[in-house]
């Protein structure tokens, strides 16, 4: 393998990259670097229980996995923290990239971008009260404008982070649009810290091009890319694309692994395991057969969702 590679991270989708779809792709798929997890909040004055349960190290075993925070106030950033500690994690991402606009309007993810006196107020209480801990940051250009960025990084740049990770779009584009490589560019040529490019990674060249232009980074971090090829890690690893033959086997594996843990786990009956499963084949496989596909998303029942998957399936060139 050739040591020059890029470490690649696996980015947190909420609804999609939980404990089971972790463990099943590290499992199956591998190639990652690090994991990280949706991100752990307080809502009404608790964190959640799904939160709880799917960073538990029982549910994470074998992988390296960074649990991830979004927090508008430091007093809820330190009762997050402290269930870290509870389960022995030593690193943490704070999110200041979230874009949607329920939590951004309260000053949570890339809302509070264009608020630094805040940022500064969380990030400075988190690394004070918490010196044990390596925290991360992940960030967008801005939530209005790309200098917002910019204006951050005097503060980065002295606090004592262990990388940060930049995804180059404004937090009001959400996810559409293009990636502004020029207002990553200006990041990176100010930032001291390890960084770690994060957005619209699709393919191996992807990869390659976003190195070559950024030669000091870090590593790269991939979403939707890896959601959509699960293999695109190995892939690039070993300069070798999958065969459609070994893709669909590893496919198989891994519904087959995924399906499993949520009948175990939840405790909804069909209906529950249904919208949990029609959520893992949204970004899979973007070229697969659309009836199929359309028919999973439909189907209320399970007998029609797994026929659906084997049309699917069997389809697969």
């Amino acid at each position: 393998m050739n040591k020059n590679l890029l470490p690649i991270h696996f980015a947190p989708l909420q609804g999609y990259t939980d404990a089971a779809y972790r463990q099943a792709h590290a499992c199956i798929f591998g190639g990652i670097d690090t994991y990280y997890s949706p991100f752990v909040r307080v809502e009404h004055g608790e964190i959640r229980r799904k939160d709880i349960r799917d960073i538990n190290p029982e549910n994470n075993r074998n992988i390296h996995l960074i649990p991830q925070l979004i927090a508008p106030q430091p007093i809820m950033l330190e009762q997050i923290v402290s269930l870290f500690i509870e389960h022995n994690y030593q690193e943490a991402d704070i999110n200041l990239g979230c874009p949607f606009p329920m939590l951004a309007k309260r000053h949570n993810g890339a809302g509070m971008l264009p608020y630094p006196e805040e940022i500064k107020e969380l990030l400075t209480a988190a690394t004070e009260k918490y010196p044990q801990i390596r925290f991360s940051v992940k960030l967008r250009l801005g939530w209005e404008n790309a200098n917002e960025c910019l204006a951050l990084l005097p503060l980065l740049n002295t606090l004592p982070l262990s990388h940060i990770i930049l995804h180059p779009r404004l937090g009001k584009q959400q996810y559409k649009g293009e990636v502004d490589l020029n207002g990553f560019e200006a990041f990176y040529h100010g930032c001291d810290k390890p960084l770690l490019y994060n957005g619209d990674l699709h393919t191996i060249e992807d990869i390659q091009t976003v190195a070559e232009r950024f030669p000091r980074l870090a590593g790269v971090v991939i979403g939707r890319g890896l959601l959509a090829n699960p293999a695109l890690a190995w892939e690039y690893q070993q300069n070798r694309k999958l065969s459609p033959d070994e893709m669909l086997s590893k496919v198989k594996q891994l519904h087959t692994a995924i399906y499993n843990s949520y009948e175990e786990q939840l405790q909804g009956g069909e209906t529950q395991l249904l919208m949990k499963m029609k959520n893992f084949w949204e970004y899979l496989l973007p070229n697969g057969n659309r009836k199929a596909k359309k028919t999973i998303h439909k189907t209320s029942k399970l007998t029609n969702y797994r026929i659906a998957v084997n049309d699917l399936l069997s389809s697969y060139q």
